[in-house]
């Protein structure tokens, strides 16, 4: 077939190599936006037991913008509360709720419910997904990616073409070895994880409300439900004299009763009995070409805080609003390839934080537990201490290098109240709404019904004669039909050809923003980052950047 005849035909404009949660999040979300969309999945069903199974808030706003969050939580635990003990003498619990968000709380399920509910969304949106095949080849052109797969180890194969092709198939994955974008794991010798899924009884709290976790000596263990009336037990500890083998259940219910200090502690009925060692990395990049990586086909996520699946949360929603507006012709260049530069570096930062949490929480000596077991007794925040991270939730995930940020408030005259800057989310606040009390955030997700629309907030700084300047920037992006502003008003009423009114009397919404006394506008991306600041006299800088960041063609249609 000529690169022309190739150009012309294509199975799908998006494939997606990989049916596990990042897999099928992504192929919800190309769907979410319209772009026609088939998943190949190697497995032909999905798995009887969870590996991954919690869902933390950012990655909860995230899925709610795409439309999936809500099924989710049906099928989840929501979780309040996260108890810790050092050595025995139990720490502060940690509220895991106390955060601005419209989910606090995390959720708990399992990963094949997560697969299953998926699965059917995908399928009421119209996805496509095929079973049973192995890619055994990808390779690109100008105009595509043919990918070809393959039946059986011996089967027959079939060669297949789309536009562009995101590889969620895992670590152990066949996409990214062929891109050159493999990397050698570094290992930690001498630990070894050992888990199992079973119904629990013991003299704790078998709501599934709350999480424990146990810093023992040269170990930690953690016990976390998991759905239909199952807990999760899992041990990382020193390998020393543990057969290298999966545990049996009297050997992980012993093991179990020494660490939690309750000799009552009961298992029975497992689903799951495993044991793994601990490696790590990142890809050097996240995309070659018209090919990207989701989830665990970019990187090894160590089993700190359960980062990893939610991480490629974040990666499938991020591609999909990209590709979306490519495909739509909405989009410069800049636009797709700022995936790598923003989704590899954040992987990179969360792998060294995983990896300082690791080391911190298995290998421990004397010295170190001793001094922790004093710390326990003070420090109310020791948990996330030792965990690498006190953002457990993801809120903090922020793309400071980004391509497509853009700040003209920052400066010596903002340190006192900074307020986010470009590449951090959008921070939720409270606004009032045609009398009715609402939040910042059905303004900027899908804003107007534009799967990919931009948010333009138009902040007044409750000056009196801001109107005239906030109608002229909303002016400047009107040939941008993606661009959807919004008035945030403190002060006295403007009116913008339709454009919505969200009053800010009390200013709960500037303050969030830092932009008390001050016009401004704040350009807020799909995935609700902030991508531009600049005060509101200054129409013609936003103006050149959507020239910078949208489609010539996207610009001539209005």
């Amino acid at each position: 077939m000529s690169r022309k005849a190739a150009s012309e035909s294509y199975d799908a404009d998006v494939i997606v190599v990989g049916a596990g949660p990042v897999g099928l999040t992504t192929g919800c979300a190309l769907r979410h936006h319209g772009v026609d969309c088939l998943i190949l999945e190697k497995r032909t069903e999905v798995r009887a037991y969870s590996r991954a199974n919690n869902l933390w808030a950012r990655p909860q706003e995230l899925l709610a913008s795409i439309g999936l969050r809500d099924a989710l939580a049906e099928r989840a635990y929501p979780i309040r509360l996260v108890n810790f003990s050092m050595n025995g003498t139990p720490t502060i619990p940690i509220r895991i709720d106390d955060v601005d968000s419209p989910y606090p709380q995390v959720l708990y399920s399992g990963q094949d419910v997560i697969e299953t509910t998926l699965i059917e969304t995908y399928a009421e949106r119209g996805g496509r997904l095929e079973r049973g095949g192995k890619v055994v080849a990808v390779a690109q052109d100008e105009d595509g990616v043919s990918v070809t797969v393959r039946r059986g180890d011996d089967g027959p194969e079939q060669r297949l073409r789309c536009r562009y092709l995101v590889a969620a198939d895992g670590a152990k994955g066949t996409v990214r070895p062929q891109l050159g974008l493999d990397f050698e794991p570094e290992r930690f010798e001498g630990r070894m994880n050992r888990q199992v899924d079973a119904k629990l009884s013991w003299r704790r709290s078998l709501e599934p409300d709350q999480l424990w976790f146990f810093y023992y000596e040269r170990g930690f263990c953690g016990v976390m439900p998991v759905w239909s009336g199952y807990h999760r037990l899992f041990f990382l500890a020193d390998d020393a004299d543990v057969p290298d083998r999966d545990p049996t259940l009297d050997e992980i219910q012993a093991v179990a009763r020494e660490v939690t200090g309750d000799a009552t502690l009961t298992l029975t009925d497992p689903q799951w009995l495993t044991h793994s060692r601990f490696q790590y990395g990142v890809s050097p990049a996240y995309s070659q070409g018209r090919v990207f990586l989701a989830g665990d086909a970019g990187h090894l996520s160590l089993p700190i805080g359960g980062q990893g699946m939610n991480a490629g949360l974040h990666d499938a929603v991020e591609i999909a609003w990209r590709l979306a507006a490519t495909l739509r012709g909405e989009a410069a260049p800049v636009l797709l390839g700022s995936y790598d530069a923003e989704r590899g570096g954040e992987h990179a930062r969360l792998s060294a934080q995983q990896a300082k949490g690791f080391r911190r929480t298995v290998y421990r000596g004397p010295v170190t537990d001793a001094a922790l077991g004093l710390a326990a007794k003070v420090m109310p925040g020791i948990g996330a201490l030792l965990q690498g991270t006190d953002d457990l939730q993801q809120l903090s995930v922020s793309y400071p290098k980004s391509p497509l940020n853009e700040d003209h408030l920052s400066g010596v005259s903002r340190v006192l109240r900074r307020g986010p800057g470009p590449g951090e989310r959008a921070p939720e606040a409270e606004v009032t709404h045609d009398g009715q009390t609402t939040s910042l955030f059905p303004f900027l997700y899908n804003p107007d019904e534009r799967t990919t629309g931009w948010a333009l907030l138009c902040f007044d700084g409750r000056s009196p004669e801001a109107g005239a300047s906030l109608r002229a920037a909303i002016a400047a992006v009107a040939p941008w039909d993606s661009v959807r502003p919004r008035l945030v008003l403190a002060g006295p009423v403007v009116e913008a050809a339709g454009t919505p009114v969200l009053s800010d009397l009390d200013g709960k919404a500037h303050g969030a923003y830092g932009l008390d006394g001050q016009p401004a506008l704040v350009l807020v991306r799909p995935d609700g980052h902030i991508a531009f600041r600049d005060t509101a006299e200054a129409p013609d800088r936003l103006a050149a950047y959507c020239r910078r960041v949208f489609s010539d063609e996207a610009e001539a249609r209005i």
